[in-house]
This record gives structure tokens, C-alpha cells and sequence, in this order.
């Protein structure tokens, strides 16, 4: 009998460090992943969307959007995707407010590629992943903010690209230091939420 409750014992405390090491550890992918930026040639510059108001992206999706324009004046890519999808009433989608700004910072329509599809970051990107390999491409550099670079990047990896990330470092994700703690801490939670089901083979309905 003691021998049995000294394993269940030991069997809690292993249950309880797993608790804390998981999350630790993807914690730290976060942060790590967010401060890379790679900016070796690719087929396709992705621009991850955010909210649009009227047409109009907000300060997050601007950031991200001045970033990528950054990117294809320099020759990463010689394609920017703007992806996303629309919320019930709304009359624009992000992709094309993206595509519409990107067109008023000098990038060439005939550049941009709008896929408009998606409500969360696992549809648009396969969604994209499928635009990219019609055209017979493979290699993105995808554009968010720092710390969803890391779940983006998994994202597109399983849906067959090869991803890398040059993350904004710009608007209002990354203003302060408490802005960018939450987001570690949110990303967190969504990268455990898409490896579980991932792992259990159900869609992942996380809305962002």
C-alpha cells in the first residue's frame, strides 16, 4: 500500500511539472520566434489579416501592411498576399482593405494577390497554401505581429509551405512591454489549443 502511494504521489508531482514545463516551454517559442526576421527570397510575401473598419485596416493591420510593403521594395518576394475573410455585415473583406492599402503605399496591383477567405489564421493560411502551390510555390515569409509569429509559422508548415517570419515591429502590439507580456501569454494558450486538436483530429475554431 505504501508502495502504491509513493508511485501515485510521484506520478502527481510529474503530472504537475508537465503542467508547468508545457507551457513554459512553448512561452519561450513565442518570444524566440518573435524575434526573428527572415528575409531570404520566397515566393510569396503573406500579410496575416486583421480588423478592418469600412474599408479601413486598423493600426494593427496598417502595421503589418506597411511592413510587407517594406519587404517587397527590398525583393523578398515578388508577390504580396493579402488574406481574410469578412464578419457578417461587413461590406469588405480584409484581404481586399489589405490589397487597397497596399495599392496606396506603391505596390503594383498586378503584385497583390488577395485571397479572401477565412474567419482565423488556420483557414486563411490553408486557404493560402493552396493560391501558393497553383502557382507551383512553396516559400512564404509570412507578416503578423511578433508574438503570433510562432503559431502562424506551425500553421503554414502543416498546411505544406515553407514558412518563415518577419514579423512588424511597429503599431499597437508591440507599443509597450505589457502589451507584449499578454500576447506571449495569449499565444500561449492558442498554441496549446491548436496541438490539442491538432492532436485529437478535430478543427480548430480559435478565432484568431
Amino acid at each position: 500500500m505504501r508502495v502504491v502511494s509513493r508511485v501515485l504521489g510521484w506520478l502527481v508531482v510529474i503530472a504537475l511539472l508537465l503542467c508547468l514545463l508545457i507551457p513554459g516551454f512553448i512561452a519561450f517559442r513565442v518570444w524566440y520566434v518573435a524575434r526573428a526576421d527572415d528575409r531570404a527570397p520566397a515566393d510569396a510575401i503573406v500579410v496575416l489579416g486583421a480588423a478592418q473598419y469600412n474599408g479601413i485596416p486598423t493600426p494593427v493591420f496598417q502595421a503589418r501592411l506597411n511592413h510587407a510593403a517594406t519587404l517587397f521594395e527590398e525583393g523578398v518576394a515578388p508577390q504580396v498576399i493579402t488574406v481574410g475573410g469578412n464578419q457578417p455585415g461587413d461590406l469588405y473583406t480584409e484581404a481586399g482593405s489589405g490589397r487597397s492599402y497596399l495599392t496606396q503605399l506603391g505596390v503594383p496591383p498586378e503584385s497583390i494577390l488577395a485571397v479572401e477567405t477565412g474567419t482565423n489564421t488556420v483557414g486563411s493560411l490553408e486557404a493560402v497554401a493552396m493560391t501558393v502551390k497553383d502557382q507551383r510555390g512553396q516559400s512564404v515569409v509570412l507578416v503578423s505581429d511578433p508574438t503570433h509569429s510562432y503559431r502562424s509559422q506551425m500553421m503554414a508548415s502543416d498546411a505544406g509551405l515553407d514558412a518563415r517570419t518577419s514579423p512588424t515591429r511597429e503599431g499597437p502590439a508591440v507599443w509597450t512591454r505589457e502589451n507584449q507580456i499578454m500576447s506571449i501569454i495569449r499565444e500561449t494558450g492558442a498554441v496549446l489549443w491548436y496541438q490539442y486538436h491538432r492532436i485529437a483530429g478535430t478543427d480548430v475554431d480559435f478565432p484568431g
